[in-house]
Formats: structure tokens, sequence, C-alpha cells
């Protein structure tokens, strides 16, 4: 089981320009400080977070994954993941919302063809959008049905990431007369369009998910992205890496709330008192079962990290292959990024949870918050479960199988 895609210093995928990895940790490293500061609050009131958003759009991070010469931030997918990561160590929900913007957006490119995907590149920087949706299969499926004047798009999409906020809507749809599934987007504005902030979920609350509910909504040949289809006469190798691509901002999601749910912890213990609540007391931090706990917790989730590091180099690679990646490499790299969504899952649960119990009973209060990540890790891993990415692992190692193409959810 080789896995060993990735050079050692991968070039960047497209060759883009911008300020630089540096500039846009450290503004990423603001913008979390920033939300970290009334996390807390925000997750409680639970409101859209229009807010939120503006906070990202005004950090220049909406568009830091478009190409600087169309008008965005030049950066590649390394970055992102780091951006993703920080941003969910602050805010969870904001990570998963951030991180299936980045997803959506970029993935235009593999699905159209390059004259539109740059129209909609630089439309997308210029106007600041922030994207929602998703491309995950779903029962019964959206349809879009031919009319004499274009298509229309019918059907309920009962759950979609960002929709509360999103200025356009990234959805997977089967064509009536085909069934072949495609990438289709909409502007929520449109006629049609309803959107309801019904998800209700205990956790990821400022994620902004909701249903959507299309109503023969018109949609232009432009606006038609191209096929999902998995089939191999379809799907090139190229193309199939938008799914280990997008299935690695989960990763990163996931262990940016067990890193975050730690540092919160680890001060509480270090210091005698939560880092927003000071008139809240713990116990000793020489404990030797929090210590104990506290090494475990560490080294699940630097394995993890490790883990995830190596995944995102052998995606990294695989994009710079370009054209010249083959099935047999795309299928390592999905692979090895499954393994990273297994490890970061088990590392997001289980110190999300452990961290309550190293606080003790104080961590019932709501006002400290540390159960927020628990729900948050909860809810996300609940719609993005890892059990059957353990059988595809289990089915290359032992029989050469190839991993299924799968967008996240």
């Amino acid at each position: 089981m080789g896995l060993a895609l990735a050079p050692s210093s991968p070039t960047s995928e497209s060759g883009r320009t911008g300020p630089g990895r540096a500039h846009w940790l450290r503004v990423t490293r603001e913008t979390a400080d920033d939300l970290a500061t009334d996390a807390v609050a925000r997750e409680q009131a639970g409101k859209a977070p229009f807010d939120e958003v503006s906070r990202l759009r005004e950090a220049g991070l909406l568009t830091l994954l478009i190409p600087a010469e169309l008008g965005g931030g030049g950066a590649d997918w390394p970055t992102v993941y780091a951006v993703v990561r920080e941003i969910a160590a602050a805010d969870g929900a904001i990570g998963q919302l951030l991180g299936c913007h980045y997803f959506l957006s970029w993935s235009a490119r593999f699905f159209t063809e390059h004259s539109l995907a740059t129209r909609l590149e630089r439309q997308s920087a210029a106007e600041q959008w922030c994207w929602g949706g998703g491309f995950a299969r779903q029962e019964p499926p959206l349809t879009l049905a031919r009319t004499g004047r274009g298509h229309v798009l019918d059907g309920r999409q009962s759950y979609a990431t960002g929709v509360l906020v999103a200025d356009r809507l990234a959805v997977r749809a089967v064509r009536a007369d085909t069934g072949e599934p495609l990438a289709v987007l909409v502007d929520p504005a449109r006629h049609g369009v309803g959107i309801d902030g019904d998800a209700d979920t205990f956790g990821q609350r400022l994620a902004a998910g909701g249903s959507v509910e299309f109503d023969a909504a018109p949609v232009t040949a432009d606006d038609i992205l191209g096929s999902l289809s998995a089939d191999e006469d379809v799907l090139s190798p190229p193309a199939a890496l938008v799914s280990p691509v997008g299935r690695l901002v989960s990763v990163q999601l996931r262990l940016g709330m067990a890193e975050g749910v730690l540092a919160e912890a680890r001060e509480y213990s270090r210091t005698g008192h939560s880092p927003w609540h000071p008139a809240w007391p713990v116990d000793s931090p020489q404990d030797p079962h929090v210590l104990s706990v506290y090494g475990e917790l560490t080294v699940l989730t630097r394995s993890a990290s490790a883990l995830a590091d190596q995944a995102r180099e052998a995606v990294h690679g695989g994009l710079a292959h370009g054209e010249d990646l083959t099935y047999d490499e795309y299928a390592e790299v999905s692979v090895l990024v499954a393994m990273a969504e297994a490890a970061a899952s088990k590392a997001a649960q289980e110190t999300t949870a452990s961290a309550l119990d190293i606080i003790g009973a104080r961590s019932a209060s709501s006002r400290l918050g540390f159960d927020r990540f628990w729900r948050n890790a909860r809810t996300h891993t609940l719609y993005e479960p890892v059990g059957h990415r353990l059988r595809d692992v289990g089915d290359y190692f032992l029989n050469g199988a190839h991993p299924p193409f799968v967008l996240p959810f």
C-alpha cells in the first residue's frame, strides 16, 4: 500500500500568485481571534451568521481561493486547509460554512468549460459571493427539466450548508429525461426558490443550514455547470480529485474543533478559570488523571493531524499532476483521505467529549460554552459518517479496489 504520490515540495496546482501564505495565515489568525471572543454568545443566540460572513468578507477570506488575476487571493489548497482549520478551532460552524463555500466555488472549474468557470470566478470575486448548497446524492433528487425557454429546477433539498446567507447556491440535480446528475448554480433570489431555516440541529447552528425548495425555478444554460456522473468515460482522474479535495475540508473541520476545545480546556486548567469567565475556578492542573487524559487526547489529535498532513500532500501532489494523473494514483489519494477522515472523526468526537470530563461538573454550565465543541463535532460527524470510508480503506488494502467517487455532504 504505497500512498506516496506527492512530491516533497509540490508546486501550486495553478501557478497562481497572491499576497502569500504567511499573509493569509496572519489574517486568518486575527479573524479567528475575533470570532473566538464572542463565540459562546453568538452560538447560543443562534442567529443567521450575516455578521460572521461580513467578517470573513472584510478579511478577504471569501475570495481566497480565486486566482489573483481574476481578483481573488490567489491561494492554493494547502493554505485554504490551514485557514479552515484555524477558523474551525474558534467556531466550528463558521469553519463549516467557510469550507463549504471554498469547495463549491472552486469545484465549478472542474465541472464546466474554462471560459464559463473563469467568468464565474471573476464575478464571484468582484461581488464577494458567499456560496452555499451541496452536491451530495439525495433522495428524492432535484430534477432539471427542459422547457421551451430553457430549463426549470424542481424538488426539495432537505439540508444544505450556508443557504441562509448564500449569494449563490450550487446543487445536485438529475436531468429529467436521462437521469444524468448535474451541478447547477442558482441565484437564491430567483423566482421559484424558497429557503427555510428549519434545520434545527443541536450543533453547527451557525453554519446557516436549512432546506431549499425549488418550484419551477428558471435555469439558464450557463447555470448548468456540468456533469457529476461517476462513469469513467465521463469522469477523468483529475476531475475525480474533486471528491478527496472536498472530503479533506471535512477533515480540517474536525481537527480544528478538536484543537479548539483542547486549547480552551488547557487555558481553563492552567489559569484556574475560563478565558471568558474569570470568576469560575478550576481544580489543580497537577491532577495525575487530568494529565493522563490530556496526554491521551494530545496523542490522538496529533496522530490524526499527521495523517491529515500526509493526505494534504497527496491531494496537492495529485492536483500538480494535472492531466497526467492516473486512476490508480487517484485511488491512492482518495484512500489516504479516507484514512484521515476516520482518524479525524475519532479525534474530534473523543476530544470534545473528554474535555468535558477534564473540566468536570462546571462544564455543564452554558455560560462556559464548552458543550458547543461536542455538539458541533457530533453534528458534523452525523452528517459525514466514516463507517463506509473504513470499508473503502479495507477493500483497497485487501483487494486493491478503487474507492467510489463520493462528494462530501
